[in-house]
């Protein structure tokens, strides 16, 4: 199913809210390969989880310089 493969979170369980709440995205880490992106509470900004995005064959290589 390609149609989940870019699926983003709007809301999660927040353990330390103790109830689903909305969140944000926010980048963590570029690696070649991948992007990695955490999930936070926007109530208590508390990380509830990540995803991992692959890079794509579009994706610039590097920085290029004039």
């Amino acid at each position: 199913m390609n149609q989940f493969k870019t699926l983003r979170a709007s809301s999660l369980y927040c353990p330390k809210c103790k109830a689903t709440q909305p969140v944000y995205e926010k980048l963590l880490l570029v690696l070649p390969d991948r992007e990695v992106y955490d999930y936070l509470c926007r109530r208590c900004a508390t990380s509830i989880g990540s995803r991992e995005v692959k890079a794509g064959a579009n994706a610039p290589q590097g920085l290029i310089l004039p």
